[in-house]
């Protein structure tokens, strides 16, 4: 048989090994191929219309088919395809894209390293951080404190900080250099009648407790979503980070705030550790830079981090780190121009109007009986799925409620994104208030199916 008397997902099936999927599954009842996107929306192969409810994976903010950024890309094609960044070697477009983003960035970041995914960043923050406290005279500060249900990427090391089990458990992952704090979900873990301040407290002298067992003098940084997104948009507490942070500060410990999912106006602000008060020493990005549309991802560092790689390479000769892709053209070129549109447009602006709408139908959702917890933030929520109104009674996991309801609203032209039977919505940041109600009208219609 001939490849073109396949059906374009039968193709898929024998020969493509997808991204975090149930291959089993995925061999014996195919998946879907997207064809094109427009606006908001996805069309599948078939025709098919569906509303991203997910921006993809968090990524696409301004929508499938802005042309200032399709206009970008193919100018810097024509202009410079690719070119390197090894040996001090840049190219226009990649200078004015590091000014940008050290122009938005908080004012203490000052200088940005660029990769190619949020995972390569993150282990980039990281492999600095090493560097700093070498060059410090610290080199037994290696250990990195995550936190349990934490992701940071799927990379070797960034599987270890992503603080999930389930990543760790059937991929032989060795953890033995990561510290795990408490995941800061109030919702579920304060204890009766905590406030949210107490229960920072509470979480605050638990991680000061694993730095003291542990040798603050062996810790090199604590890595930290602003919400953690994948982790079911867990919100953190009032005043858990500027107590966090007081604790990191007192044993010489950097911060790293990995903003790939919050950063450029998802929290309605253009970071979430400007939406949480975070003081990054090393903040991550990716994702929302390009809207997507190129892989580009960055690692911005203050001063201080800077100034002590300068110091480490003026005695080993080179700054032994970087990727083929750092900084490439055309991605820089497209990453510059979202920027722009996100300034000329003032898509944080038309994030906290909408946000607000959009917050409001989610919390509408707890109306529904198997609905509860629903929480979030700009442009970003998530609800969990319960079998009656006590939060304490859950679905039976393996009945895998959550990806049940993912498919009805599949069939509903709608994606959303189910972990476990905690159901997450991000859309792109350029949605409008009726597109939000159609969202939450298909999304109710969708739960209506799952009963």
């Amino acid at each position: 048989m001939n490849n073109t008397d396949l059906t374009m997902s039968r193709r898929d099936q024998k020969k493509h090994i997808h991204s975090f999927t149930n291959t089993s599954q995925h061999h014996q009842s195919g998946g879907m191929v997207i064809d094109r996107g427009e606006g908001i929306y996805l069309i599948d192969a078939d025709g098919q219309q569906y509303l991203d409810g997910m921006a993809s994976l968090w990524c696409v903010t301004l929508g499938y088919d802005e042309p200032r950024l399709i206009r970008a890309a193919t100018e810097q094609m024509q202009r410079l395809p690719y070119s390197h960044t090894f040996r001090g070697r840049s190219h226009p477009k990649l200078i004015e894209l590091a000014e940008k983003i050290v122009d938005l960035a908080p004012d203490h970041l000052t200088h940005v390293f660029f990769a190619g995914s949020g995972s390569e960043a993150n282990e980039s923050a990281i492999k600095m951080a090493w560097s700093y406290h070498k060059a410090k005279g610290q080199p037994q500060r290696r250990k990195i404190i995550s936190r349990h249900n934490a992701y940071h990427g799927s990379t070797i090391f960034a599987t270890r900080l992503s603080g999930m089990p389930s990543m760790h458990q059937y991929q032989n992952v060795d953890t033995s250099e990561i510290l795990y704090a408490d995941c800061p979900n109030y919702l579920t873990n304060a204890q009766p009648g905590e406030s949210e301040e107490d229960y920072a407290t509470r979480l605050a002298g638990s991680l000061e407790a694993i730095i003291q067992a542990k040798g603050g003098d062996t810790i090199a940084a604590f890595i930290a979503e602003p919400v953690m997104g994948v982790g079911g948009v867990i919100l953190p507490p009032a005043t858990y980070f500027e107590k966090v942070q007081a604790v990191l500060r007192r044993h010489g410990i950097l911060m790293i705030a990995d903003e790939v999912i919050c950063g450029f106006g998802r929290t309605g602000n253009m970071f979430g550790s400007v939406t949480f008060g975070i003081e990054p020493d090393i903040l991550t990005i990716a994702k929302g830079v390009s809207s997507g549309y190129s892989p580009l991802s960055a690692a911005i560092v203050a001063d201080r981090i800077h100034d002590a790689l300068v110091a480490l390479t003026g005695k080993t000769g080179v700054f032994s780190h970087g990727f083929t892709y750092s900084g490439h053209p055309v991605s820089a070129a497209v990453a510059l121009e979202a920027l722009h549109i996100l300034e000329e447009r003032d898509i944080v602006g038309h994030v906290r109007k909408v946000g607000a709408h959009f917050q409001h139908q989610l919390r509408q959702l707890q109306q529904n009986p198997h609905v509860t917890r629903a929480r979030g933030i700009g442009l970003m929520g998530a609800i969990d799925l319960v079998r009656t109104k006590d939060p304490d009674e859950s679905f039976d996991p393996s009945l895998a409620h959550g990806n049940a309801l993912m498919d009805r609203a599949e069939e509903n032209g709608l994606f959303v994104r189910a972990i476990g039977d905690t159901i997450v919505i991000a859309p792109p940041l350029v949605i409008s208030e009726a597109e939000v109600d159609t969202l939450f009208e298909r999304f109710r219609e969708s739960l209506d199916m799952l009963r």
